[in-house]
Formats: structure tokens, sequence, C-alpha cells
């Protein structure tokens, strides 16, 4: 095993087949049935190449957790670390986001977030395992199923199983400047949550004290706490408020995204969160702090992992750049742990969390080979 396993072991339409039949199953984090459909699937797909499973029944309101083990060897080995939930809502495939080819793209709800990557990293092992019967190395699969909300429900099984592995490799997107991912920004969520008080809006409007109004407010504050030229950003991207138009609304909340690139300004973040105080008079305000996604720095192990990942890749014909990028994946996680980690090995492609989201095809079987590579050379 010297490399990865030659073009010709790959076929374009086999894998695209495989794509248009996971993108297909819809799975939002918040749909844990639908999860669990592709938990189904991922079982079966791993099944049929050998794996043994060790699935973990979904909790608060979340779906299965699914951990596949390849039937060799003991010790410390190599961990692929996926996610089979996506942003897009029931209903996507069917109504606007089906999966389709249009020249050098394909299109489909988590297509490149993270199916694409995740079904390449199987195929991969499928084909060595078929081909070669093990690896150097033993490997496990591990597919979570609430990473896009921070993944609340698995991060202790995510860092378990981290810390049984020698190596730790994501097929997460590749993304612009960084077609390898050495590196994640820290990020905080939290729940902003205003109390006032409700009155009829046209009898006796002067009496309420709206919710709605002080959560405006406060989004408008919150965000100008950004400081893009640090990295430091905060951004809400859910509101909820009010039950009647002619009602004082009298409970708002936002749920608030908090980025950070530097190490002191991950706690400079929560200061600012945590100490923000109403703005209006009648108002009770609460910060709740949420998920959090650990800085992932790269250590001198991390890179060493990329730079053999570029050696392979250079022998397949392209040569991928590293970077450090403020998306949050489970590989904040496993990187902040101090195990070596290699992210955004997934396709290449745009719109992730969009109805443009896509693959570009020529990406896949080279894609497909650097995994395969990296399972069958690391030791």
């Amino acid at each position: 095993m010297d490399g990865p396993l030659p073009e010709d072991a790959f076929d374009l339409e086999e894998i695209l087949a495989g794509l248009k039949r996971w993108v297909g199953i819809s799975s939002p984090t918040t749909d844990p049935e639908g999860v669990n459909r592709m938990m189904d699937e991922a079982e079966r797909a791993m099944e049929q190449i050998g794996a043994r499973i060790d699935r973990h029944p979904g909790r608060d309101g979340f779906g299965d957790a699914l951990i596949a083990r390849m039937p060799w060897g003991e010790g410390p080995g190599i961990l692929i670390l996926c996610h089979l939930d996506t942003v897009h809502a029931p209903g996507a495939f069917e109504r606007d986001l089906s999966f389709r080819r249009e020249g050098e793209r394909a299109y489909g709800p988590g297509i490149l977030d993270m199916k694409g990557g995740t079904f390449l990293a199987q195929h991969a092992m499928g084909k060595i395992a078929e081909s070669e019967g093990s690896t150097p190395l033993p490997v496990s699969f591990m597919f979570v199923p609430d990473e896009e909300v921070g993944s609340p429900s698995t991060r202790g099984l995510i860092e378990a199983e981290a810390k049984r592995n020698r190596f730790v490799l994501v097929p997460e997107p590749a993304q612009p400047g960084a077609d390898v991912i050495t590196g994640r920004w820290a990020f905080q969520r939290f729940v902003v949550r205003a109390r006032g008080r409700p009155a009829h809006a046209g009898a006796a409007l002067a009496l309420g004290r709206s919710a709605i109004r002080e959560i405006a407010e406060q989004i408008v504050a919150i965000e100008e706490l950004s400081e893009p030229e640090r990295n430091m950003t905060f951004s809400a991207g859910i509101v909820s408020g009010g039950k009647f138009v002619n009602v004082v609304p009298w409970i708002c909340e936002t749920h608030v995204l908090a980025i950070s690139e530097d190490p002191g300004d991950f706690d400079r973040v929560r200061k600012r969160m945590t100490g923000l105080q109403a703005r209006n008079e009648g108002i009770t305000l609460e910060v709740e702090p949420g998920p959090v996604r650990p800085l992932f720095i790269p250590s001198p192990e991390s890179l060493k992992l990329y730079d053999h990942a570029r050696a392979l890749a250079r022998a397949i014909g392209f040569d991928p750049e590293p970077g450090i990028v403020g998306g949050g994946s489970d590989g904040n996680f496993t990187g902040a742990l101090g195990v070596p980690t290699l992210d955004g090995l997934g396709a290449d492609g745009a719109g992730f969390h969009t109805q443009d989201e896509h693959v570009l095809i020529d990406s896949l079987i080279p894609r497909a080979r650097l995994l395969s590579g990296l399972l069958r050379t690391l030791r």
C-alpha cells in the first residue's frame, strides 16, 4: 500500500448514483426521524463493506449516532468523522432542491455539506476492503446527527472516540482558500430572551412592554459588537416572538452565533454576551449560553498530517493549500483535544446551506482517491 488507489478503481457514474440516493433522503437536524432514515442508509452501506455497527439511540430530540468499525486491527487507528444532518427544511428535496446534474456540477440538499464527502469516504473504504481486505491501521467511521446545531448531544461521544484513535479525518467540504482545512475558529451560541408585559395593542398599548422591540434593538447592538478585522463576529440567525398582532408581545428570543479566531477573544465574546442589559423599561433580559466549538489551532502533528496528504494529492494531480476557516465542524473538538486532525477532505463545490448547494463533479474521484491514499498509507 504505497499511495492512492488508481483512478480506474472508481466509477464516476457509480459515485453520482450513490450521491443521488443519499441526498434523496431528507435529514434536517430538527427531523430525527429523517436523520435516522439517513443513518439506516449509512448503516446498510457500512455493513455491506464488512463494518461492525454500534448504534447509539438519539437523545434530547436528536437522531441516533452511528459508529462503524472495520473488522481488522486493534488499538489506535483512524477515525473518519462525518455528519448526516443538514440545514435544509423537510420537503426541500421534493420542492426545490432535487438532485440534478448540470454540466460539471451536481446539486442537492446536503450534497456538499457533507453527504458528498461522507459518501466518498465510505466508498473509498469499500473499494479498499474489496481489493485489499484491510488497511495498515484500524478504521472507524462516526456518523453524527446534530452537527449543524453544534453537536450538543454527541460532543462527549465524539471526543471519547477521537481519544481512542491516532488520526481524525473529516470529509467536510473544502473551502475557498483552504483546499484542506488545518484549523477552525471558535464558535459560541447564545439564546437572548426578553420578557415584557402583555396588553391589548389597540385599547391599552401604553400599558404593554414589547419583548419584540427589545430583541430588535438588542440584535442591532449585538451585531455591532463585531470586529471583522479581528475575525470576531456576532450574528443573529433565529428570531421568534409574539402570538397575536393585537397583543403586545411579552416574550421574544433570538439565537446568536459568535465566532472568534483569537484565544483571548473567546472569553471576551462570552463576557460581552452575558453582560447584555435590557434597553427598555419594564423588560427582563436573559442570556443563555449554548453549545460551544472550541478553537482548533493547527498542531505540529496536524500540519505533518497535512504534509502527508499534500504529497498524496500531488501524486494524484492536484496541490491542496492548507487554511484555517471560520466555518465550524466536529473537527473543532478533535483538533482542540490535540488529536492530529485533517478537515475539509470532502468534495469541492460551493453554496452549502443554500439552494445553490453543489459539488464539482471533476473533484469527486480525485478526492475519493486522496481519502483512499490516507487510509492506505497512514501508520
